[in-house]
């Protein structure tokens, strides 16, 4: 009973459209057929590979994923680890409280969060700049500052949400093993390292599995929200130029080839980490 509406979610918002692939294959027309009117095979495939602007956003999509995989994946873990260093249990659950919040703010409220503090005439981190007797920087508007601003919005807003699961796993970890190793001389650190990152390591794992499957998957929202042209060369990425091409361009085979191109790429990612996973641990996805 629990599993149908999961279930039927996936069939509805998942299984049923992957049927709308073919139109990736085929020249379709606004009130047409679904499926297209004109067989026209890797017509479009050919078309993004030497479009120079896909390229671009290709690169920005993965340089995008890989920063906020580098920065974002580990700081969950570090948090929980730190939160399970406190003693109080009010603190720990007041902590942990106001660390996940932001996952339930909205994106538009993020955002518009991120334009008040950055503003370059009344934003708090201006001000500070000023203070220390320098100039005010139009951070929004700098293509330097997206990938930072962006990366560090998300490590904000999802830390604690991420950090929850390895919460849960550590409240797991016998008891019993931190004592044998305070016997054998373990300082905290040490316990840490040889007695609780093993023991949630599986989860890690698991975790980094799937966040390589989804690093192509940029959050579209922020970033339409955060960019403008002018700093499109690196804040416009795979989503945000389906959406121009598809959307607003009504050039629907063309950006279906383009998402199509990019959920291959996301199926081999996750399939290579499962793999080395599967060498060189006990843990992995199949």
């Amino acid at each position: 009973m629990m599993l149908i509406l999961p279930v039927v979610y996936f069939i509805v918002f998942k299984y049923i459209p992957m049927a709308g692939v073919a139109v990736a294959f085929r020249k379709y027309q606004a009130g047409k057929s679904i499926f297209g009117t004109e067989w026209v095979g890797l017509r479009y495939i050919g078309m993004f590979i030497h479009d120079g602007n896909f390229w671009n956003v290709f690169r920005n999509t993965v340089l995008l994923s890989i920063y906020n995989l580098i920065f974002g994946f580990p700081i969950p873990i570090i948090f929980a680890l730190l939160l399970n260093e406190i003693k109080s249990k009010y603190t720990k659950k007041f902590v942990q409280t106001v660390s996940y919040l932001p996952k339930f703010f909205s994106t538009v409220v993020v955002v518009g969060m991120i334009n008040n503090l950055l503003s370059p005439s009344t934003g708090v981190v201006n001000k500070v700049l000023e203070i220390f007797g320098y100039q005010s920087i139009y951070f929004i508007n700098q293509s330097s500052w997206f990938r930072t601003i962006y990366v560090t919005s998300e490590i904000w807003q999802f830390m604690g949400w991420n950090a929850i699961l390895y919460i849960a796993t550590l409240s797991n970890v016998d008891t019993q093993l931190y004592e044998a190793a305070e016997i054998d001389g373990a300082n905290r650190w040490k316990q840490t390292w040889h007695v609780t990152i093993p023991g949630i390591m599986p989860t890690i794992i698991i975790t980094f599995i799937l966040s390589v499957g989804y690093m192509l998957q940029v959050g579209f929202e922020k970033v339409l929200l955060l960019y403008t042209p002018s700093i499109y060369d690196t804040a416009d990425v795979l989503q945000t130029y389906v959406y121009r091409i598809g959307l607003v361009a009504n050039n629907y085979s063309y950006s279906t080839a383009i998402g199509l191109f990019q959920s291959i790429i996301s199926l081999v990612l996750i399939w290579m980490v499962n793999q080395f996973a599967k060498k060189f641990s006990e843990s992995s996805l199949w």
